[in-house]
């Protein structure tokens, strides 16, 4: 069993395992720009059909390998329903991230993942009450003038981010409300949205307009759809129960970082100064949020001598 003290304590060293995990879980989702690209010629949506399809197949292999299909049965009518509006948002997340970084929209899909972050924060006060400290109003402060900076410079609101951000943080919110493990999790909500995906790549063969089977490796790309998917995801539930909460928290943002480089370096997209000026803005909001995270969960943790820390919340990725 990890040490509970390491999910916790920012000061207890991480497990080399939980770390190796959870970075390589974050290096995957910066490369899928990377990825995605090369399944043309299948559209966006097709290419959304085939990622949903292809990873209920590798999750319904590995529920079966770990033994969980315990978990899904005798769940409530509420959590099913729970289940799929949560279903719907990562759809739309897919979907809306897929056809950004295949229409040359990768750096305004970085921001999204950018401010994913303070959306979720913001949610959290919105729709659970709670009450954010004053650092943490500045950063989401700052991330707003950002936003507008970059509407205002660029002339067009970018939906692509706004979409990416609400929709991940949304998706987010409903998963901390079904009590299911992260493999259970996944795969219910295959359940779900396979049967769409699926009838709908058998319609697009049938109608002679899908890709699927034309060529060897065209094919071979649209079945790793699934496991490209699965795979950071479980590697991200590893490292989540190993790590402490604020060093997870720094990590998420190698994922946007590499999908921001690869937008600037590799596809060379357009950065007027408005972009610049915005990204600057969003990067110190996230800042002044990480150093205000990671100061607090060090004062927690220390707190009154002889005080019991708090318990790790349970990963529900």
């Amino acid at each position: 069993m990890p040490d509970e003290r390491a999910t916790t304590d920012p000061t207890v060293r991480p497990p080399r395992s939980g770390l190796a995990a959870a970075l390589g879980a974050y290096v995957l989702w910066g490369a899928f720009p990377a990825f995605w690209p090369l399944l043309a010629p299948a559209g966006s949506v097709e290419i959304l059909a085939h990622r949903i399809a292809w990873t209920l197949v590798g999750m319904l292999v590995v529920l079966t390998a770990v033994r969980g299909w315990s978990e899904l049965r005798g769940q409530s009518l509420r959590t099913w329903l729970t289940i799929t509006a949560a279903s719907v948002l990562i759809t739309i997340n897919w979907g809306v991230f897929i056809w950004g970084v295949t229409h040359d929209r990768v750096v305004e899909s970085a921001l999204g993942y950018y401010v994913n972050p303070l959306v979720s924060v913001v949610l959290a006060v919105l729709v659970l009450g709670e009450r954010l400290r004053r650092t943490q109003w500045v950063a989401v402060g700052v991330a707003t003038v950002a936003v507008a900076v970059l509407w205002a410079g660029t002339g067009a609101l970018p939906w692509v981010s706004l979409v990416l951000a609400g929709s991940f943080g949304l998706y987010g919110l409903l998963k901390k409300r079904v009590q299911l493990a992260p493999v259970a999790g996944l795969t219910a909500e295959g359940f779900l949205l396979g049967p769409v995906a699926i009838g709908y790549l058998v319609w697009l063969q049938a109608v002679g307009v899908g890709t699927f089977g034309q060529g060897t490796g065209h094919t071979v790309l649209l079945v790793l759809a699934g496991p490209v998917t699965a795979l950071p995801l479980l590697l991200f539930a590893f490292g989540a129960k190993r790590l402490p909460l604020a060093t997870l928290g720094l990590l998420q943002y190698v994922n946007p970082t590499m999908q921001f480089a690869w937008g600037v370096l590799v596809d060379h997209e357009p950065m007027p100064p408005a972009r610049w000026v915005g990204f600057v803005l969003v990067w110190v909001a996230l800042l002044v949020f990480a150093v205000d995270g990671w100061t607090s969960s060090r004062r927690r943790v220390s707190g009154p001598a002889g005080a019991r820390p708090p318990q790790p919340t349970r990963s529900t990725v």
